[in-house]
């Protein structure tokens, strides 16, 4: 720790001036870059308007002010319809296990390479200013720039969607989105239209269940799976086709927070995750996900208990285990987020040769719509120009002209087949992209879907039985709290008879919390098999024993022991940990006379932000924030959310013993710094149950 903040204003030095109304002048002087116009003329006073006199009209020659407003007043785009809210970071891709005998492409056969990539997580409902933490699908989106062209792997953090064809997209965002006469509710499914939609379209059960999970609360953006959802087709140098999912599964685990700490986190921080992932890479603790690929023939897709080709469904990975076969790891945040994060489009048509798609129906609407939406967002059929749009590799068209054209063609020549310029791009059948030659059925053209799309309850029954009983709880929880803002009765009863469906136990628990009388069940369109669980669907349940990527917040107060800080910052940071001080002020003096500066008031840290607790003050400074409310809020809090504490005597005696909080295990005083870290690595869930009344 530092004896002394530096407290040297870097402004000072830099040529500062005032002008006659006190305005602050900065001159570049002889070795700054000079501010200039969007010409390169350089600009003399940033600071004032041309006027006719000083207290005149502004004159309209002032091309200086006529050219930054304009700029200004253009400066945003249409946010996206959905993702709106979205980090991104840059990264790379690297294979470790080549899948050579499935596909031709580079990019999945060539081993120990790394290819650069740009990964955007997002929010789904919300709109580009609403906060992070809702509940709510994250969207899942990676641009890999391989040598053959850019990959957009565009997925979400669970592994299927809402809807079977893409023909009800529209329906369902206008359902979710806040209702057009009043404007409200922003970011959330807790409404009416959401839940009249979703109780009238049985197919959405399987993504609502995990919408209501654990799942919808991630802990950070890199403790979250990415899914590609849709099954893909591999095609190899025979021109044989395999099917595949893809997934990225975090090396920290999955983890989540509780609705409570979201709700909180939400007021505290609604940039929770976007400040984690940017604090987390400029530590140097870069997000990490495994690349993992599902492959199966068509033969086994036959005998599968659901069709693949319907988005609703998972392949269980006890069915179909996932390869781990390569990884991806995101090391450099974007250097300008309106440029980057925010001017980024990802297309699912965007494959190498050698992969291809399949005929999933919400796919082929896929293909169509986020190819279209970037004519509207970046206002050109040229957005691929833009330098986070751009492939890396050679490219070369005859596309000209539109609307912000950055490039510019040479030659007389912008067709083909041509004779006038032999050096121009020609196809190439040995290299380039090919369609699966898939056998045709002799079916009727018709709007109809496959019969086995119309089971819309067996997976998510097979999902609420997999989970472990917190997790179930939470679901029923949540459906509880969803359905308790829905004011029309007959679609809370009509969203009930489909949980009879799904599990008996749950609608009981859910109808209970609303003190409603259970409807019969919904008229189900194929009857519900029973499949095995599968543990892989759980959250808490896998949720790794670790410190790794966690965050502790440490209190501390005038006078508190250094010692005893650092005993307990380097035991976290030797597990993985990242710690943040945390105080009534920005400053403070500790006992040996150290000046430290807080990350963070108490007032504006509370404990939702941490994994665990620990409290170090003395006894004066501990009968005052006896009387603090955030204080007291911030213990507990804690608790409630069952996390790890380690409390000092003091702290003891003033707070905790004033407050509702049973000592437990998870409950240790200072001197046992082992177990402290040993409990911070996981949740005492059974206290749940003591703190909370769950449905």
């Amino acid at each position: 720790m530092k004896k002394n903040i530096d407290h040297t204003d870097p402004a000072n030095t830099m040529n500062l001036t005032s002008g006659n109304g006190g305005e602050t002048h900065q001159d570049a002087g002889a070795d700054t870059q000079a501010l200039t116009t969007q010409q390169g003329v350089v600009i003399a006073d940033n600071q004032n308007s041309l006027k006719a006199g000083s207290r005149g009209p502004t004159l309209l020659e002032d091309f200086v002010l006529r050219e930054k407003i304009n700029h200004f007043d253009h400066e945003r785009i249409p946010e996206r319809i959905v993702h709106a809210r979205g980090s991104a970071a840059h990264g790379y891709f690297e294979l470790t296990e080549s899948l050579a005998d499935y596909t031709t492409a580079k990019i999945l056969s060539e081993t120990n390479k790394q290819t650069p990539l740009f990964t955007r997580i997002s929010t789904v409902a919300g709109s580009k200013g609403s906060k992070d933490t809702p509940r709510d699908v994250r969207g899942f989106a990676v641009k890999i720039y391989t040598e053959e062209g850019n990959w957009d792997i565009v997925g979400n953090n669970m592994p299927i969607f809402f809807i079977q064809d893409a023909m009800k997209f529209p329906d369902l965002v206008h359902a979710v989105k806040p209702e057009p006469d009043r404007g409200f509710p922003q970011a959330a499914s807790a409404h009416d239209t959401f839940w009249d939609f979703v109780s009238l379209s049985p197919e959405t059960m399987h993504n609502v269940i995990w919408l209501m999970s654990d799942r919808a609360l991630p802990r950070s953006l890199r403790m979250i799976e990415g899914f590609g959802i849709h099954s893909y087709r591999l095609i190899n140098k025979d021109g044989n086709s395999t099917f595949v999912r893809f997934h990225w599964k975090p090396v920290l685990g999955v983890q989540s927070t509780t609705w409570d700490e979201a709700v909180k986190i939400s007021g505290a921080d609604p940039d929770y995750h976007r400040r984690d992932l940017f604090e987390s890479i400029n530590n140097g603790d870069f997000p990490e996900w495994e690349f993992g690929v599902q492959l199966f023939s068509e033969a086994e897709a036959e005998q599968f208990p659901f069709d693949h080709l319907d988005a609703t469904k998972l392949i269980p990975e006890e069915m179909v285990p996932v390869k781990i076969v390569g990884k991806m790891v995101l090391n450099r945040y974007p250097e300008n987020f309106f440029a980057e994060t925010e001017q980024v489009a990802f297309c699912p048509s965007h494959l190498p040769p050698g992969i291809d798609f399949s005929n999933d129906p919400l796919l082929q609407g896929r293909l169509f719509s986020y190819l279209d939406t970037q004519l509207s967002r970046l206002g050109s059929p040229n957005f691929a120009q833009i330098p986070i749009n751009a492939p890396k590799c050679p490219f070369a068209n005859m596309q000209r002209d539109g609307h912000m054209q950055m490039q510019v063609p040479k030659g007389r020549v912008a067709y083909e087949p041509q004779s006038l310029d032999p050096n121009m791009p020609r196809e190439s059948a040995k290299r380039g992209f090919k369609s699966f030659a898939e056998p045709l059925d002799d079916g009727v053209k018709g709007r109809i879907r496959a019969e086995k799309f119309a089971d819309h309850y067996s997976q998510p029954r097979m999902f609420y039985l997999s989970q472990t009983p917190p997790e179930q709880a939470h679901i029923a929880s949540a459906y509880a709290f969803e359905l308790g803002k829905v004011d029309t009765p007959h679609v809370r009863s009509r969203t009930l008879s489909h949980l009879r469906h799904i599990d008996e136990d749950l609608a009981s628990r859910v109808a209970k919390a609303l003190g409603m009388e259970l409807p019969a069940a919904a008229t189900a369109a194929a009857p519900v098999q029973e499949m095995a669980t599968s543990a892989a669907l759980q959250t808490i349940g896998r949720t790794p024993n670790s410190l790794q990527g966690r965050l502790i917040g440490i209190l501390v107060a005038q006078g508190s022991k250094k010692s005893e800080i650092e005993k307990y910052k380097q035991a976290a940071h030797a597990q993985g940990a990242c710690v943040k001080i945390v105080a009534p002020g920005r400053e403070v003096v500790l006992d040996d006379g150290t000046r430290i500066q807080s990350a963070e008031r108490i007032a504006g840290a509370p404990s939702v932000l941490f994994d665990a607790v620990v409290s170090i003050i003395m006894p004066e400074q501990a009968k005052k924030l006896a009387k603090d409310s955030a204080t007291l809020d911030w213990f507990t809090d804690a608790y409630v959310h069952c996390k790890a504490i380690a409390y000092c005597g003091a702290t003891d005696k003033h707070i905790l013993s004033k407050l509702p909080i049973e000592k437990d295990a998870f409950i240790t005083p200072l001197a046992d710094v082992n177990a402290f870290i040993e409990h911070a690595k996981s949740r005492l869930w059974e206290r749940e149950p003591k703190v909370r009344d769950l449905a």
